[in-house]
């Protein structure tokens, strides 16, 4: 196959990475490309992506091959599997990405690979080709680089070295629950400790080591729904992430079987677990809660029909509601309707007025509604409709 034939193959089947992703694939056609080697009707698939500062790119998600020596139960390019495989060689994937680049196609990489001859050597092969495109190729847009199970302290270094971002999935919340997913990979060993030496690199070694003056965020990913694990589980981990190893993001990918794989007959997970588990990591992130504070059931997972902050805001705030003129940054943005941005808003307005009525939040971006059960206003519960389920 061509470049762009090998390129559309192993970009078509990205679906499995969420990273960065905001909002449905765009398929664009390769034709458009200073290389037009291929029909105009054959296409690659691009994401529209979310950077970590906020600024949105189209995306390039893509192997350098789907070749793998490894036989997790879940992954349509496990050892075995028969379907069409395609490589990339660390200088042709270089030269490709950028003629995509260059042609405006494309702001940004995200760059995987199956495992072949282990995990240090495939590292190698990845950190070639972020080298060729920083070094050689004079590349500074975006660049989020994985790394690969097993690959030593010095790969992680020379990744953060070159990239905007970094991550190893963990797929799964402990080694017990790995087992069911991918048997011959180590949690400990393999995945969780090239996370402990990212961490370990940014508080020993100073930033302006790191690609553009500053170290790389990190990301992890967890398989939902096909390891037996519960949401306590996953939230619980992903709290220990947040605090000890100051993750940017941890994404949740909600399991869909693949055929030909052990767990083909597995029940798919449900989109909904997958969007609670994200609003509790959100949670746990940016707006101070604690998993011990957050409502699980007897199985240990999060309740499907309401969100974690809203299922707390009614145990803790109904009958104890918070003065919006008196709480601070923290409590504010405890309540329902309230996020970090609307709490600075409302903060700002206390030094000018009292705010003493539901059209006054309303004004400031606020979700005065939602937020109506669980406030005071200048001493008194506002007047608002009840909702009637």
């Amino acid at each position: 196959m061509d470049p762009l034939s090998r390129l559309q193959l192993l970009s078509s089947s990205m679906d499995f990475e969420p990273a960065e992703d905001h909002g449905c694939p765009k398929l664009v056609e390769a034709g458009t490309t200073t290389r037009p080697t291929r029909s105009q009707t054959e296409k690659i698939v691009l994401s529209q992506a979310v950077l970590p500062n906020g600024r949105r790119i189209t995306l390039l998600k893509s192997l350098l091959t789907s070749a793998c020596e490894r036989n997790c139960y879940y992954c349509p390019f496990r050892a075995g599997r028969d379907f069409r495989r395609a490589t990339f060689k660390p200088d042709e994937f270089a030269r490709t990405y950028m003629d995509l680049y260059a042609a405006g196609i494309t702001q940004g990489t995200f760059l995987s690979s199956g495992i072949l001859s282990g995990g240090v050597r495939t590292q190698d092969k990845l950190l070639d080709t972020a080298d060729i495109l920083r070094s050689k190729m004079g590349y500074h847009g975006y660049l989020h680089l994985k790394i690969m199970p097993g690959a030593d302290r010095d790969q992680v270094l020379q990744s953060m070295r070159l990239a905007d971002r970094i991550s190893i999935n963990l797929e799964a919340p402990n080694t017990h629950r790995l087992q069911r997913l991918a048997p011959g990979k180590e949690f400990i060993d393999e995945l969780l400790q090239p996370l402990r030496w990212v961490e370990e690199i940014r508080r020993s070694m100073p930033s302006y080591l790191g690609w553009n003056g500053r170290w790389p965020s990190s990301t992890t990913q967890f398989v939902v729904g096909a390891a037996g694990e519960s949401d306590l589980e996953l939230v619980s981990v992903s709290q220990q992430l947040f605090r000890q190893m100051r993750l940017s993001r941890v994404y949740y990918s909600a399991f869909n079987p693949v055929p030909d794989t052990p767990l083909e007959e597995h029940p798919p997970a449900s989109a909904r677990r997958e969007h609670r588990l994200y609003q509790a990591s959100y949670l746990l992130r940016d707006y101070g809660f604690d998993v011990e504070e957050m409502a699980f059931d007897c199985e240990g997972n999060l309740p499907l029909d309401v969100d974690p902050k809203l299922a707390w805001a009614r145990n803790a705030l109904s009958e104890k509601p918070l003065e919006v003129n008196r709480a601070d940054r923290q409590e504010l943005m405890r309540i329902p309707g309230i996020g970090p941005k609307s709490a600075l808003a409302i903060l700002s307005a206390r030094r000018h007025q009292v705010l003493s009525d539901l059209s006054s939040l309303h004004k400031l971006g606020i979700n005065a509604v939602r937020a109506a059960p669980f406030i005071l206003l200048n001493g008194r519960r506002p007047v608002h409709q009840m909702a009637l389920f």
